[in-house]
């Protein structure tokens, strides 16, 4: 007879974010699933942030596997919030992330770029 044992349930997502400055810019590379559990650790790494005042803010969503609504409103509260001075941009080319921003209608609305040397320039 076999003994009995609890079924094997996956962890909720993870999200992990590196903080980088490249001057003028201070860069948050995300990493993981960026949804309703992940998503306060965005909105506080955000606000530690920008309180220092840097004159770009740019959001690497790069390595995002999973963008969900969410993460798509904490993107658009950075952005709407940002204190004067500093401009956000958003790294998003990956389907995970720029999908999910498409179908939302958000592309218009978010300040979206193809790579991070991009959002460094601005271009």
């Amino acid at each position: 007879m076999s003994e009995l044992t609890d079924p094997v349930i996956d962890p909720p997502g993870s999200l992990s974010i590196d903080r980088a400055d490249r001057a003028p810019a201070a860069v948050l590379a995300l990493n993981g699933d960026l949804d309703l559990g992940t998503a306060p650790k965005l909105t506080a790494a955000v606000a530690e942030t920008v309180s220092g005042k840097p004159s770009v803010l740019v959001l690497d969503l790069t390595g995002v596997d999973f963008l969900a609504s969410a993460g798509l409103t904490v993107l658009l509260a950075a952005c709407r919030e940002a204190p004067e001075g500093t401009e956000v941009r958003i790294v998003a080319s990956g389907r995970a992330t720029l999908r999910p921003i498409q179908l939302t209608g958000l592309e218009q609305s978010l300040p979206l770029y193809r790579t991070l040397e991009e959002a460094l320039a601005g271009k």
